[in-house]
């Protein structure tokens, strides 16, 4: 699966990482290198997110599905 960020949101990222660089390391970034970093991050980081999120909606949803006798039952 390929994760895109739209070029605002890839923007914004990629200014984040300038500034923690610099104000916790005291290095400046290029955007160059703010790319590549963010790039490993979306390559390495981002299928693990997306899985843990889909397996939390998941879990949610079961138990709405368990809870939905209780919910729309109605007694005869």
């Amino acid at each position: 699966m390929q994760i895109d960020l739209t070029d605002d949101r890839k923007a914004l990222f990629q200014g984040q990482l300038q500034s923690l660089f610099r104000d916790e390391f005291d290095e400046e970034l290029s955007e160059f290198r703010a790319n590549e970093i963010l790039e490993l991050a979306i390559k390495t980081l981002c299928p693990d997110v997306y899985n843990q999120a889909v397996q939390d909606v998941r879990a949610h949803l079961q138990v709405k599905l368990d809870d939905l006798d209780g919910e729309v039952y109605v007694d005869s």
